[in-house]
């Protein structure tokens, strides 16, 4: 009984879906857009994209040129694939393609109203801007906290130690995931949220862990937006629960360092926003997920591709290996400012980003 409802409320949606393509078909014709694939009715140029998005637009463009027009699903998409283009779009037009629409599974989260990354820009936006700029990015800001992201790096390389001491197996993307969130929670309030050999920390990392998951999860509802008021394939469910568990966990923070505040006061970021009086407890909490997600977001993946990368091609390890060794030594320990000495390393990085990019597409509004 549940499948025969499902049934007939999907063939409504499709069939209400067909008449309004059908009802809008001439008003697309008459605009004026780039060369593209023809696309199929309903899902457009989908199935065109395949698994590996970046490389079927570089094949595409190879044929329609370098501005090129899909259709994903209901969403009207312009690409660009070259640099003298994106130059054009990213400096001269940026401010027309800087905005971008909030994912369905945020909206009730009032993303659009308090998260920088997602706010036009606007008058809100460049405020948090401003604070980003001033008490995190700030060349004082982190000198500040290049000791604590030295201790974390440390403290990653003493577990990789003992690890290959005892034999064990080490998951790269779990490590480094565990790194950058210490390096955050520690610049932002001065704790360690997770441990490498700790079941205690576990939960706080898998909410962290299934927010990222849920966000980055391809979502039919933001391409058929018709599809959110069904939720298909549950990723709006679960997103509010992790969501708003992570929501949660910052509040209690919040509150524990606003009742601590008189008898003990940190140097972090968190004591720092909360001194200032333009700054309201909800636009605190987004900006403060903003960071957690953002900074924890694409470091793992980038690590693991980077080492997956190095061990296919056991010529440019080596290189990679004789150019740390010359520059830091044997057993040496790197610091941030030897990054500068290492070329090669950083050709590596950039490589990885290239083959790999975390994020393919961005949508704008």
């Amino acid at each position: 009984m549940n499948s025969l409802i499902f049934l007939l409320v999907l063939f409504s949606i499709i069939w209400t879906y067909i008449l309004f393509l059908t009802s809008n078909s001439k008003h697309r014709k008459s605009g004026k857009l780039p060369p593209g694939p023809s696309p199929l009715p309903i899902i457009g140029n989908m199935l065109q994209l395949g698994d590996k998005p970046h490389q079927s637009l570089a094949k595409l463009s190879q044929t329609y040129g370098p501005l090129m027009y899909l259709k994903i699903g209901c969403i009207e998409t312009v690409v660009v694939s070259s640099p003298e283009i994106a130059r054009i779009v990213l400096q001269k037009y940026d401010q027309s393609f800087c905005s971008r629409r909030a994912p369905v599974t945020l909206e009730s989260f009032e993303v659009d109203k308090f998260s920088m990354a997602w706010l036009p820009v606007d008058n809100q936006w460049r405020k948090l801007r401003r604070i980003w700029k001033e008490h995190m990015f700030s060349l004082q800001s982190l000198d500040a906290s290049q000791g604590k992201r030295q201790e974390k790096l440390h403290k990653l390389c003493d577990y990789l130690n003992q690890c290959c001491v005892n034999g064990h197996v080490v998951d790269i993307a779990e490590a480094t995931f565990t790194t950058s969130l210490n390096m955050l929670s520690s610049t932002l309030f001065s704790v360690d949220f997770a441990d490498f050999n700790s079941d205690s920390s576990q939960e706080f990392k898998d909410v962290v862990w299934n927010v990222l998951k849920c966000i980055g999860s391809p979502n039919f509802a933001d391409y058929f937006p018709i599809l959110k008021y069904v939720d298909p394939q549950g990723i709006s469910r679960r997103t509010k629960f992790y969501y708003g568990k992570l929501f949660a966990i910052l509040e209690n923070i919040i509150d524990q360092r606003l009742e601590s505040r008189g008898t003990s006061e940190k140097n972090d970021l968190l004591e720092a926003l909360l001194h200032l009086p333009e700054f309201s407890p909800k636009e605190l909490k987004h900006l403060l997920m903003d960071l957690f997600l953002g900074g924890t977001d694409t470091a793992p993946a980038n690590v693991e591709w980077a080492m997956t990368e190095l061990l296919r091609n056991p010529k440019k390890m080596l290189k990679a290996k004789r150019e740390l060794n010359d520059v830091i030594g044997v057993h040496g320990v790197i610091q941030e400012s030897d990054i500068s000495k290492l070329p090669y390393l950083q050709a590596v990085v950039k490589e990885t980003l290239r083959l790999h990019p975390c994020r393919t597409f961005v949508s704008t509004s």
